[in-house]
């Protein structure tokens, strides 16, 4: 991580960049509505503005909304290897005035500043198919599709639901693999995650490392059908030999089941491993009873706030119900979210690919996977509604 000065930043690099790039900012920021925020550290405290149509910085305290943060803090947000959310998966976000969302506007501010991209303007993205057609986004894809409309798609789009893809067979092997895999699991483990129900029940969540116990999934990880999905993109990019299972309870009232919206990067690292691409294999089938997956078409591309979906950004969201040996894809760019459910329980299995590490940046990805790993323990999701209808 380069040192960051917080002085030298909000006084003389911030203003500059605000100079130069704001014509990139200013648009959006006008569309977010964004009033003036207060960052406050050990070194000082400054107020970032939108006034007359151009992004002001100026030391002292007048902000609507204030936050405080380390000289650590600052550093990590410039680098781009911590966000605001970070901070909250932590429990260490410290709002002194105002909510979470006057951060998140702000964020989307600073990143287009420092990174020289655009912020998200309704209309900026559209989707056109191969022939500069509208993209229907409802469309889903099967093994006997051509690999190029697959692949178009999925770049226009940030997602996939690929029908059909392995044999529902296959699914119930995994599904079994499942019931004998949770004897394994412990909630101090260090590779599972776990949840609380209403009735008091520890409930285990998310196993890594899952291909330990499941020979099917082992062989699917190295299946020809799970590589296509990998060679879809036009890069290099390495097949992840590890899965995590999903299990969706109902009722959850403590702890992380039911993710809300987010980018896979929300805690940090975009502008270091992204885009991956992660794979979801649905091994019960999901929809709207059942806690489906749901996401935001062309999110990928869209510089917004990395948590909690907004109308101002015009791109609505897109359910994705499926059956057993179902697959859907998502950039880890890509918003999305889990529904929770609240009729029956669902499984899944969580995969992908990703670029290859880059030796010229070498940072460690340790910080953000800590925060990450411990969330369950920090946070927990809203409670969720339990239906009449007892679980699979």
């Amino acid at each position: 991580m380069l040192p960051v000065s917080t002085v030298d930043f909000f006084d003389d690099e911030l203003p500059e960049r605000a100079w130069i790039y704001g014509g990139l900012a200013v648009p959006g920021a006008l569309e977010l509505r964004v009033a003036p925020f207060t960052i406050a550290t050990p070194s000082g405290a400054w107020t970032l503005a939108l006034d007359h149509d151009e992004i002001s910085v100026q030391p002292g305290d007048t902000g609507a909304a204030r936050v405080l943060l380390d000289d650590d803090d600052v550093a990590s947000i410039v680098n781009d290897t911590a966000t605001p959310m970070t901070l909250v998966a932590s429990a260490r976000l410290r709002m002194e005035r105002g909510q979470l969302g006057a951060f998140l506007d702000w964020w989307v501010v600073l990143r287009s500043l420092i990174d020289a991209r655009p912020v998200h303007t309704t209309g900026s993205i559209t989707f056109l198919d191969q022939h500069d057609a509208p993209l229907d986004l409802a469309r889903s894809f099967t093994p006997h599709d051509a690999d190029a409309d697959i692949a178009h798609f999925l770049a226009e789009a940030g997602f996939l639901h690929l029908e059909a893809w392995f044999d529902a067979g296959e699914m119930e092997a995994i599904d079994r693999d499942m019931d004998a895999a949770f004897e394994h699991y412990n909630a101090d483990d260090g590779r599972s995650w776990w949840a609380e129900t209403a009735d008091g029940t520890a409930r285990a969540v998310r196993l890594q490392q899952f291909e330990e116990h499941s020979q099917t999934l082992a062989a699917l990880l190295a299946d020809e059908r799970f590589l296509r999905i990998g060679a879809l993109v036009p890069h290099a990019y390495v097949a992840r030999t590890t899965g995590e299972a999903l299990e969706k309870p109902i009722g959850v009232v403590k702890g992380i089941s039911d993710l809300p919206w987010h980018k896979d990067c929300s805690l940090g690292m975009h502008s270091y491993n992204c885009c991956g691409i992660t794979v979801g294999i649905s091994v019960t089938g999901a929809d709207a009873r059942s806690g489906q997956l749901s996401v935001v078409p062309g999110s990928h591309r869209a510089l917004v706030q990395p948590a909690f979906h907004r109308r101002e950004w015009g791109l609505p969201p897109r359910d994705l119900p499926t059956r057993r040996g179902d697959v859907t894809v998502h950039c880890s760019c890509t918003m999305h979210m889990s529904h929770a459910p609240v009729e029956r329980e669902r499984r899944v299995v969580y995969t992908g690919f990703g670029l290859p590490p880059r030796e010229e940046v070498p940072l460690d990805m340790q910080g953000v996977r800590a925060v990450r790993e411990e969330a369950y323990k920090k946070v927990s999701q809203p409670a969720s509604r339990v239906a009449a209808t007892p679980p699979r």
